[in-house]
């Protein structure tokens, strides 16, 4: 049941786990997540870039979810299914 409860911050924990991060010419840095596609960020330090890849990746599954794009299912967290409509006690 533990993963019912957390299923989106685990699939956030996830997917930030696969981040690849580069140092620009600029020496600015830029982050993506190459499992899903269209999420990059960028950022003056590498933490700025990180904090930002984050926001990025919560818009675009929260945008994914709500517009009904397949969002794609990373070690097990799979967000398409539909939510089932068990009682909060069973939680």
């Amino acid at each position: 049941m533990k993963m019912l409860r957390f299923i989106l911050t685990g699939y956030i924990e996830n997917a930030l786990s696969q981040a690849e991060f580069d140092k620009l010419e600029d020496g600015t840095f830029s982050g993506r997540i190459p499992s899903c596609k269209g999420v990059i960020a960028f950022g003056k330090t590498l933490r700025e870039c990180e904090d930002e890849l984050r926001s990025t990746l919560e818009d675009w599954v929260l945008v994914g979810l709500k517009l009904g794009h397949p969002i794609p299912v990373l070690a097990g967290y799979d967000l398409n299914k539909e939510p089932t409509n068990e009682s909060m006690a069973a939680l």
